[in-house]
């Protein structure tokens, strides 16, 4: 595996691998990976003639009191977990490289950055965005694979392409949970023992929706409203909200049924977890 840090370094390879009609699958993440990680990796290296994964923690999808200096970061143990997967390149750059100064570029999909995630975090979804079209046009990736843990940043991604006509295709690959249910996540090593233990409140209740609708329940209220009850059973827990939505335009569902997003961020202690179902037919 080769380590490549400068975006022209990077372009560069990319160019000359496209011209000799090599197919690259893109894996953005922001490191410290787990087996969400590594999935989205072994897809892409069945599927493309190299892999590249960048490993770049944005600093402009953080806001102002989140947690962007403690984010988890361990270069090489990534790098070694990377190479198991199948990865061939390993992208690192700096934020210096990323947003040089006078930097003054964004990209806003409007509407949809408002909504769940973007009520609290109204900055995240621009940053997200703004560096995922950086990558793409970087990487120049014929696919770009991308996690259904964070939902509505794949939907929110998918729209930049289809609205920028953009040349990637993206792929979101399903969730990844832990043996007892806990969705996988890097921000998961935050967790204290009684938060960890508490945080399986979120999984809890999504599984139990899951089973209130097989067994005939339509109202969306009713679903949130028990899903509620659950997590508030935990006295850690602080609910940022809990949501039924299109899952292809974010549009607030009142009746539940097939294609329907069911999402939940809640708080323990300072860590904020998301987690998700999607209600199949």
């Amino acid at each position: 595996m080769q380590v490549i840090e400068t975006p022209q370094a990077m372009q560069d390879f990319a160019r000359d691998a496209r011209a000799q009609g090599r197919s690259i699958g893109l894996v953005p993440t922001m490191g410290y990976f787990h087996e969400g990680h590594l999935s989205l990796m072994r897809a892409s290296a069945a599927e493309n003639d190299i892999t590249i994964t960048s490993l770049f923690v944005n600093p402009t999808q953080f806001g102002a009191h989140e947690d962007l200096d403690k984010y988890p970061r361990d270069v090489e143990r990534d790098c070694d977990l990377a190479r198991g997967a199948g990865v061939d390149i390993m992208f690192t750059p700096t934020n210096e490289m990323m947003y040089p100064p006078g930097y003054r570029t964004y990209i806003r999909v409007e509407e949809w950055s408002d909504m769940l995630c973007g009520v609290t975090r109204p900055i995240h979804f621009r940053g997200v965005a703004t560096v995922c079209c950086k990558l793409f046009n970087i990487c120049i990736p014929r696919r770009a694979y991308f996690g259904l843990k964070d939902a509505q940043q794949c939907l929110i991604i998918k729209k930049m392409v289809e609205d920028l006509n953009l040349d990637v295709e993206i792929k979101p690959m399903p969730l990844v949970r832990e043996a007892d249910g806990l969705a996988m996540s890097s921000r998961n090593v935050y967790l204290s023992e009684a938060e960890r233990r508490d945080a399986l409140r979120i999984s809890q209740a999504l599984f139990m929706a899951r089973d209130m609708i097989a067994a005939g329940e339509t109202s969306a209220a009713a679903i949130r409203g028990a899903m509620r009850d659950h997590i508030e059973q935990s006295p850690l827990a602080k609910i940022d909200y809990i949501e039924t939505v299109d899952s292809r335009t974010l549009a607030s569902a009142d009746t539940v049924k097939p294609g329907v997003l069911i999402a939940a961020a809640v708080f323990f202690g300072p860590t904020r977890l998301i987690d998700n179902i999607i209600v199949e037919g």
